[in-house]
C-alpha cells in the first residue's frame, strides 16, 4: 500500500477553546468525543424569526441571534451557536411545549420524509461566520400506541421534531437518512469540524 506524502507534512489542524452556547447534551457529546476543548456559556436569546424566511434562513437566523446575545469579550476563543429545526409539509416543528404536541409532531412525522436543518455561527472578536446542513430522514408508519410509549419513556420535549435519532424513536421508526445522521442529532459535527478549520485559517490570514 502507497503512503500518502502529504500525511508527513500536513498535521491536524488545531483550534483555539470553544465557547458552547448550548444545553443540548447531543452537542456536547458529538464535541467532546471529537476531541474539541470547549467551556458552556449561557445564551438567554428568545427564538423568534421573521414569518417569511426558507428554512435555510431560519435556522442559520437562530444561530447567529443567539451569537449576538453573548455580550462577554470572545478574547482568543471562538463562540459556537446553533440551532436545529424539522422542516415538513411547509410547517416548522419545533420543540414540543407538552405530550399533546409531541403526539401531534410524531403523527406529522408518521410515514413521511422530513427535513432537518442545523445552522450553525462561529464568532470571535474579528469575524462572524454562519454555515447550515440538512439531511433527509424518511419514517416508518408509526402507531398511537408507539408515540404514546415513546412520550412515556423518553425525553422529547428538549428536541426538534420531537424525537431523538439516537433514541429509541430512532431504532424503531426511522426507516432510512440522506445526509449526515450527527446533523439530525443536533449538529452536524463533520460539516463544522470543516468550516472551524477555514474559519481558524482565515483568522490567522488575517494576522499575516
Amino acid at each position: 500500500m502507497t503512503s500518502n506524502p502529504n500525511s508527513l507534512f500536513n498535521p491536524l489542524p488545531t483550534f483555539p477553546k470553544l465557547l458552547l452556547a448550548s444545553k443540548s447534551p447531543r452537542r456536547h457529546q458529538l464535541l467532546r468525543d471529537s476531541g474539541f476543548d470547549f467551556e458552556l456559556v449561557e445564551i438567554d436569546a428568545d427564538e423568534n424569526y421573521p414569518a417569511d424566511l426558507t428554512p435555510e434562513e431560519i435556522c442559520t437566523f437562530l444561530a447567529e441571534h443567539k451569537s449576538q446575545h453573548h455580550q462577554s469579550p470572545i478574547q482568543e476563543k471562538i463562540l459556537v451557536t446553533a440551532d436545529t429545526i424539522v422542516f415538513i409539509n411547509n410547517r416548522v416543528l419545533n420543540k414540543p411545549a407538552n405530550a399533546q404536541e409531541a403526539a401531534e409532531m410524531l403523527t406529522a412525522l408518521s410515514n413521511q420524509t422530513h427535513t432537518v436543518y442545523t445552522g450553525v455561527c462561529l464568532r470571535n472578536d474579528n469575524q462572524t461566520h454562519t454555515f447550515y446542513d440538512k439531511t433527509e430522514v424518511t419514517f416508518h408508519p408509526l402507531t398511537a400506541a408507539e408515540i404514546q410509549h415513546y412520550i412515556e419513556n423518553f425525553a422529547p420535549y428538549d428536541k426538534a421534531g420531537s424525537y431523538g435519532v439516537q433514541d429509541w424513536m430512532g431504532y424503531i421508526g426511522v426507516k432510512g437518512i440522506q445526509g449526515c445522521f450527527y446533523n439530525v442529532m443536533g449538529f452536524p459535527i463533520a460539516k463544522f469540524y470543516r468550516e472551524l478549520t477555514a474559519f481558524c485559517q482565515n483568522q490567522q490570514s488575517r494576522k499575516t
